[in-house]
């Protein structure tokens, strides 16, 4: 990138603030989704083994969820081999985000740049004192200034949402209920084999349904984040054109060059790096790109 951000516009624009009733909605519904995740791992450990392993499943999944709380972003960061860098090493990228982390009224994040020809980024971190916004090499290289301003401005709105928290315990309690269903799939099949009472098709509904309905609770948890990551990130840059731009742009690279990641880390970045189209697009964690690009042009224009 051959720009410089000493270019760009030097008085940060207020902040527009987001209506407290559509943030109380917003995180009451996702309140509600990880509820019936939880409900759903206590449910399988009941089935497994009565009201004792219920217990005991809730225990496990807290205990998963308090070591990703406190260690999944330094995990999806070496995941990702990305490489910390300071003011003196990239000034013009530690100026941007610097700017755009007072207008959200955040802490700066720690800055770190993954060797990745594509062009993405994913924030991750506990909380806002805690965070760190990862960019790939590539998004560097294609994408103009104030597109990247929105890009990374989107981020920062997830930092500010607390998002990684959220969709955090949302894979985590996921993965969890997976490994569950499995497990009592198996048993049930196994007892369900020499009785006449229909165990082995209660254990195959269970393998295959309960991983199924917790992955469309997790969809459901991540692309609500998004859409209001995208409302939060156009009022951080003071425009939602940069974004619906770089949308737009990445799109188009990705179906080029797409990143190289892992199923479980794919909810994390700005745009999915194993989306499809058709039948595969209903099961995204991210929403359809169109759909995201419509919002912020509506809101560009409101």
């Amino acid at each position: 990138m051959m720009t410089t951000y000493s270019n760009a516009r030097k008085q940060p624009k207020q902040l527009v603030r987001g209506s407290l009733g559509r943030l109380l909605v917003n995180y009451a519904k996702t309140g509600v989704l990880l509820g019936g995740l939880t409900a759903l791992f206590g449910g399988i450990g009941y089935l497994l083994g009565g009201p004792a392993w219920a217990v005991v499943a809730l225990i496990i999944a807290g205990a998963m969820n308090f070591a990703a709380y406190w260690f999944s972003d330094k995990m999806v960061l070496r995941l990702h081999d990305a490489q910390p860098i300071t003011r003196a090493e990239v000034p013009w990228l530690y100026e941007m985000v610097e700017q755009l982390a007072n207008r959200g009224g955040l802490p700066m994040p720690a800055l770190y740049v993954m060797p990745d020809a594509s062009p993405n980024a994913f924030a991750t971190g506990r909380n806002p004192e805690h965070a760190a916004v990862a960019v790939t090499e590539g998004i560097l290289q294609l994408m103009p200034e104030r597109e990247l301003e929105g890009v990374l401005a989107h981020e920062l709105a997830h930092v500010k949402n607390r998002d990684m928290l959220i969709m955090t315990v949302a894979a985590t309690v996921a993965g969890a209920i997976s490994m569950l269903s499995q497990i009592l799939g198996l048993s049930m099949l196994f007892r369900g084999s020499d009785d006449e009472d229909g165990g082995g098709i209660g254990a195959i509904l269970m393998i295959i349904l309960a991983p199924l309905l917790a992955m469309i609770i997790q969809m459901s948890i991540s692309r609500s984040r998004e859409y209001e990551a995208d409302r939060v990130g156009a009022e951080i840059a003071g425009s939602a054109r940069g974004l619906a731009n770089a949308l737009e742009r990445l799109k188009r690279a990705q179906e080029r060059i797409p990143t190289r990641t892992l199923p479980a880390t794919q909810h994390l970045f700005i745009m999915q790096p194993l989306s499809g189209d058709g039948l595969a697009s209903m099961f995204s964690t991210h929403p359809p790109i169109a759909e995201r690009v419509a919002r912020l042009r509506e809101l560009e224009r409101s």
